[in-house]
């Protein structure tokens, strides 16, 4: 046990706070922290990168806790950090998913969910689609190391241990809340704006031939419509996600970056 009395304190406490920050992030930003992905996975690779940044903050002056309850305040000030920018890239994914919610509400094929392992609830087939292309688009522009360079960022402005909570974080998600809303809402009108044009069609034809079914008929050509013009513009919709998710981070950066609000600790 002699190898134990080695170890220096300070430097153990400086790299449980950076694994605190790194896994905040790899538990909660796509790619890293999707349940698809094993927790062993994620917690390895937390704890590598950890190995990897913890040499690069050896010069910050860790102010010693002192107790176990400030202890516990440097690490949610932490984890906080890391997870804010997890969860502002999840927000701008929900409005991919409430698109395929929109479509599959108006479209009237809600009855056709399938399971989604991440949020482990059934979905429309529309939502789960669109996450997995915008998904597969996140990867292609780089999105992942946008997201670990902007976490390496925050180690520069605000050093592990500094007990800094961010001010503006609050209103960072109020904007990529309105951002997601309508990230959404563009990506699901040329579905919906189809829909309704034909909602409008099949109305006048039913005023005029009121003999025909009309309930019969319109279903299933809104079905065949919803597939066509969503095959259509499936990529226009990805091509709005790709706009987005650079303001997006520039958003989460900047509230991280803004002035802070100091919690020292005595």
């Amino acid at each position: 046990m002699d190898w134990l009395r080695q170890i220096d304190a300070e430097k153990f406490l400086l790299f449980t706070l950076v694994l605190t920050r790194v896994s905040g992030l790899t538990m909660t930003a796509p790619i890293y922290g999707t349940k698809e992905v094993p927790l062993r996975v994620r917690a390895l690779l937390a704890v590598a990168l950890a190995v990897l940044l913890a040499p690069s903050q050896w010069h910050v002056d860790f102010p010693h806790p002192g107790t176990t309850l400030n202890y516990l305040v440097f690490v949610g000030a932490e984890l906080l950090i890391g997870t804010c920018l997890g969860l502002g890239i999840v927000i701008l994914f929900s409005g991919v998913q409430l698109a395929g919610q929109l479509i599959g509400r108006i479209g009237g094929l809600m009855l056709a969910d399938v399971f989604d392992p991440t949020t482990e609830t059934s979905v429309p087939m529309f939502s789960r689609l669109l996450f997995l292309v915008t998904l597969a688009v996140f990867v292609c522009i780089g999105g992942h190391r946008m997201v670990m360079a902007g976490l390496l960022d925050t180690f520069h402005t605000i050093p592990p241990g500094s007990g800094l909570v961010p001010v503006s974080v609050s209103e960072a998600f109020v904007t990529l809340s309105a951002q997601s809303f309508a990230l959404g809402v563009r990506a699901a009108v040329p579905v919906v704006t189809a829909l309704l044009l034909s909602t409008l069609v099949l109305g006048l034809i039913s005023r005029t031939l009121p003999q025909l079914n009309i309930l019969m008929v319109g279903f299933g050509l809104n079905a065949l419509l919803t597939f066509a013009v969503f095959s259509l513009t499936i990529g226009a919709a990805a091509w709005v996600f790709q706009d987005q998710v650079e303001p997006a981070l520039d958003t989460l950066l900047q509230a991280l970056h803004a002035p802070l609000r100091t919690e020292w600790l005595n």
